[in-house]
């Protein structure tokens, strides 16, 4: 079998995927978290398929992530070659500019393989959690 490369490490990181549309924010201080129990994609170098949950946590401030499009945006990874880093990462970066909330977490916790599972932690501004 062939060696990891970087065609494989950076597979999925630029691909096009649906725009997450948001809706002005009419309340301060306050989280939203979404789980979603059914993502799915590819390994880039096997073509096996992953899947997983996505947790997602943020403190608007003048926007919120829009569901339906959010669910057109997780469902597009289905046939991505990607790994799990990357994909939490991507996903973080892409909730981040769409709603530009306080802080945002995404956190991947991907199905067991091979007798281990992962979970990917990705973060961005001062999390403040709620007591």
């Amino acid at each position: 079998m062939k060696e990891y490369n970087e065609s494989h490490a950076k597979s999925g990181v630029s691909i096009k995927l649906p725009s997450i549309e948001v809706f002005p924010n009419q309340y301060p201080g306050y989280t939203i978290r979404i789980e979603i129990p059914e993502y799915t994609a590819v390994c880039p170098k096997t073509g096996l398929p992953d899947f997983g949950t996505i947790i997602l946590e943020y403190e608007p401030i003048k926007f919120v992530l829009e569901l339906k499009s959010l669910k057109s945006y997780i469902l597009a990874y289905r046939n991505v070659g990607i790994f799990y880093e990357n994909a939490v990462n991507r996903m973080l970066r892409d909730f981040v500019s769409a709603a530009k909330p306080k802080w945002c977490r995404v956190t991947g916790k991907f199905a067991t393989r091979g007798g281990m599972h992962s979970t990917i932690i990705a973060r961005q501004g001062k999390i403040q959690e709620s007591s």
